[in-house]
C-alpha cells in the first residue's frame, strides 16, 4: 500500500513506475472504484494511468475484459438474463466521427441506406451497474455473470420516474442535489454512499432516509432522457447535443452514451470481449486546472526576447503531469502578478503544449533588471522585456546556432549540448562549424568516433537537397519564418534577396511595412554569413516563382490547402507535391482557405474553423484521388 499511497500523493509519477507496479495501481483504482472508495479521480484514472497502461501493455487482461467489481460482492456469480458490456470510450468529437464511419462501413454491408440509420443519445450515469429483471436485481459482473443483489429492492429502492420493475440494465445512483444537501459531509463521493446502498449489512439511518425520501433509485437506461435524430445531425450539433444530455438529469454524470437504435445493425456490428462496438461513450477530456506557482525563471530566446517560465507544482493534466509552463512575456508577469506562490489556470486543449491562461491569484512580482545570461541590462520593448547584446549575449548566440541546424533538419548530432560545447571552445558562428575538421574537434574533447560523425553530418547537410527557403529560414531573421521566407522567394530568386529594399518586399502580399523594414534590417546582419556558407555549395531546390507556378495551368494551382492530423503518407511529402502543382499550402485556417485535408487526431478548432468558413474537408484517401483524378 506504501507504493500506491505514493503514487496517489503524486510522489512517484507514472514514468517511474515500471510496467508491472502500472499494471498493480490500475487494478487496484478499479477494484477500489467498484467498491465505491476510490482513490484517485475518474479523470486521473482515464487520461493518466489507463491511457499510459494501454501504450505500454495494450494486451493487458484490464483493457480486454469487463473490469472485475471487487470483493465486496458476492463469490456466487449467477448467469445474467442479458450480457452487459462495457462502454468504449471516445475523448473527442474526431474520435466519435470515427466511430460513425464504421456504423457506415457496417451499414453497407447489410444494404441499410444511412438515411435509415438512427442514433440515440443518453447521459452516462456515473453510478452502480446492475440489471433487473423483474425479479431479481443483478451487479454486471464481468458482464456475463453478475452477483444477486435483490436486496436492494426488498429494502425499498425505487425504479426512477416510478417505472415498473423489471426495465432491464440501468444504474443504481443518488439524486446530486440531494447527496450536496444531506450527504456531502459523511461521503466525499455519491458513489461512496452508493456502495453502502448494495452491501449485504444493515442499512445505516442516512440510506434508509435516501430510499424513503426517493432520493437514491434505481435508473433504467431506456428510462433516462435521450436524444434521437440522424448521424448527419450528431455531427453539426454535436455539442449542443453533448451539453443538453449531460444536464438533463439530477444524477452524477460523466459523459455521453451514443448507440445504434437498428437491431440488425447492431447485430452485423456485433461486440468484443470489453464493448459493444454499436455504442460509444464520449467523455470531456478536461484541459483546464488551478496550479500553484512554485517560482518564475527567466529564459533567454535567440533574439535576445526574455521569457519567463513558471515552475509548477506536478499537475496532471490531459494525460500528462505539467511541471512547467511558458508565461508569454514579461508583461504578464508584471501586469497580472505571476511569480511564487501565484495561482494560475493552466490549459492544454488539444493535448499541446501547455499554457497559462490567466492569474488566478496574484503576488508581488520579481523583474529581472539584468540578463541571466550576459549580465547586460535589459530593455523594455513593449510587453517584451529583451537583452540587445544581440552578439555577445551567450545565450543568444548559442541559440542562433542551435536553431540553424534545427531547421535545416537534414542532419544529426548539434544538440543544444554540442553547441555549448563548441562556444566553450571559441565556436560563434555557424560557419566557423562548417570549417571544423576531425582534428579540431578532437582538441576540444570530443571524441575520436563523435568528432568523424560530426564533419560527416555537416559534410551530409551540404549535400542532401533541402528547400531553399528553409536554407534562408535556418539563419534567423526576425519575420523571416519558413512561411514568409517562401512567399519571399516566390517573388524573387535566393541570390537576389540582399538586393530587396524595403518598397519591394512591402509590395509582395502578405508583407506590411513594419514586418519589411524588421527583414531589410535582418537581411543585412546575415549577409556576411550567407555568403561564407554558400561556399560550401549546398544542395537547394529553388522555390517556384509566381510566374513559374502561373504557367503550370494545374486545376489546383493557387488554391489554399491545409494539412493536419496524422497521416497515413509523409505530410512532407505531401505539402511538397502540393506546393509543386502551384497549391498555397498554409498553417491557420481562413476565410481565403480551399481544402483542409484531414488524418488522425485533428484538433476540434481546425474542424470548427473550417465549417464556419464553408471550407471543403476531406480526408486523405478522398484528397488524393482528387489530385490523381486531375493530373
Amino acid at each position: 500500500m506504501a507504493l500506491s499511497q505514493a503514487i496517489i500523493d503524486k510522489i512517484l509519477l507514472v514514468d517511474e513506475l515500471s510496467d508491472q507496479q502500472l499494471a498493480d495501481f490500475c487494478e487496484l483504482a478499479n477494484t477500489s472504484y467498484r467498491a465505491g472508495n476510490s482513490i484517485i479521480s475518474d479523470q486521473d484514472y482515464d487520461f493518466v494511468y489507463l491511457a499510459a497502461l494501454k501504450k505500454r501493455t495494450p494486451n493487458h487482461p484490464l483493457l480486454k475484459t469487463v473490469e472485475p467489481e471487487g470483493e465486496s460482492f458476492s463469490t456466487d456469480k449467477v448467469l445474467l438474463p442479458e450480457i452487459m458490456l462495457s462502454t468504449d470510450k471516445a475523448y473527442s468529437q474526431e474520435e466519435v466521427v470515427k466511430w460513425l464511419e464504421r456504423i457506415k462501413k457496417s451499414s453497407a454491408e447489410i444494404d441499410l441506406g444511412i438515411q435509415n440509420i438512427e442514433i440515440k443519445a443518453t447521459p452516462k450515469l456515473d453510478g452502480f451497474a446492475g440489471y433487473d429483471d423483474g425479479s431479481h436485481l443483478y451487479t454486471r459482473g464481468d458482464g456475463k455473470k453478475g452477483s444477486d443483489i435483490t436486496r436492494v429492492f426488498e429494502r425499498g429502492l425505487q425504479v426512477y420516474k416510478d417505472a415498473k420493475r423489471g426495465q432491464g440494465a440501468g444504474e443504481i445512483v443518488v439524486k446530486k442535489s440531494y447527496f450536496e444537501a444531506y450527504l456531502s459531509k459523511d461521503f466525499e463521493y455519491p458513489r461512496n454512499f452508493q456502495a453502502s446502498l448494495i452491501k449485504e449489512k444493515e442499512l445505516d439511518m442516512m440510506a434508509k432516509k435516501a430510499i424513503a425520501d426517493k432520493a437514491a433509485l434505481f435508473a433504467p437506461f431506456n428510462q433516462l432522457p435521450n436524444w434521437i435524430g440522424s448521424m448527419s445531425e450528431l455531427e453539426s450539433q454535436f455539442e449542443r447535443i453533448v451539453q443538453e444530455m449531460l444536464s438533463s438529469v439530477d444524477f452524477d454524470v460523466d459523459g455521453v452514451v451514443f448507440e445504434v437504435t437498428n437491431n440488425a445493425l447492431k447485430t452485423q456490428m456485433g461486440a468484443n470481449r470489453k464493448f459493444h462496438r454499436w455504442q460509444i461513450a464520449f467523455k470531456e477530456n478536461k484541459d483546464k486546472a488551478q496550479v500553484k506557482v512554485l517560482s518564475v525563471t527567466p529564459q533567454v530566446g535567440r533574439t535576445g526576447k526574455i521569457t519567463p517560465v513558471a515552475e509548477l507544482e506536478p499537475t496532471l493534466l490531459s494525460g500528462a503531469t505539467i511541471m512547467r509552463a511558458t508565461g508569454h512575456h514579461y508583461g504578464l508577469v508584471r501586469e497580472q502578478g505571476l511569480g511564487m506562490g501565484s495561482v494560475i489556470e493552466l490549459t492544454r486543449s488539444g493535448l499541446v503544449i501547455p499554457k497559462i491562461n490567466k492569474v488566478l491569484k496574484s503576488v508581488e512580482t520579481d523583474i529581472p533588471k539584468n540578463c541571466p545570461s550576459c549580465g547586460k541590462k535589459l530593455q523594455w520593448e513593449s510587453d517584451f522585456l529583451m537583452c540587445v547584446n544581440h552578439d555577445l549575449c551567450p545565450a543568444q548566440v548559442i541559440g542562433k546556432m542551435a536553431y540553424f541546424f534545427k531547421i535545416l533538419a537534414n542532419n544529426d548530432g548539434f544538440g543544444i549540448v554540442t553547441i555549448e560545447k563548441l562556444y566553450e571552445h571559441g565556436i560563434r558562428k555557424i560557419s566557423e562549424i562548417y570549417a571544423l575538421n576531425v582534428e579540431d574537434l578532437v582538441a576540444m574533447s570530443f571524441g575520436e568516433k563523435t568528432s568523424e560523425n560530426l564533419v560527416t553530418e555537416c559534410r551530409r547537410s551540404t549535400i542532401e537537397q533541402i528547400e531553399d527557403w528553409r536554407f534562408l529560414a535556418a539563419f534567423g531573421v526576425v519575420r523571416l519564418g519558413t512561411g514568409n521566407c517562401e512567399n519571399l522567394l516566390k517573388s524573387c530568386s535566393l541570390d537576389a534577396v540582399f538586393d530587396l529594399d524595403l518598397e519591394k518586399i512591402a509590395n509582395i502580399e502578405g508583407f506590411a511595412e513594419l514586418t519589411a523594414q524588421a527583414i531589410v534590417t535582418g537581411l543585412q546582419v546575415i549577409k556576411t554569413e550567407f555568403e561564407l556558407l554558400s561556399h560550401y555549395n549546398f544542395n537547394l531546390e529553388p522555390t517556384l516563382l509566381q510566374e513559374e507556378l502561373a504557367g503550370l495551368g494545374h486545376h489546383f494551382t493557387g488554391k489554399k490547402i491545409i494539412f493536419t492530423g496524422k497521416m497515413e503518407s509523409s505530410r512532407d511529402e505531401m505539402k511538397k507535391y502540393a506546393k509543386s502543382i502551384g497549391m498555397q499550402v498554409q498553417s491557420s485556417i481562413n476565410a481565403k482557405t480551399d481544402y483542409l485535408v484531414i488524418g488522425e487526431k485533428v484538433g476540434q478548432k481546425k474542424i470548427e474553423g473550417a465549417k464556419k468558413f464553408d471550407i471543403k474537408i476531406l480526408s486523405e484517401i478522398d484528397y488524393l484521388a482528387m489530385i490523381n483524378k486531375n493530373n
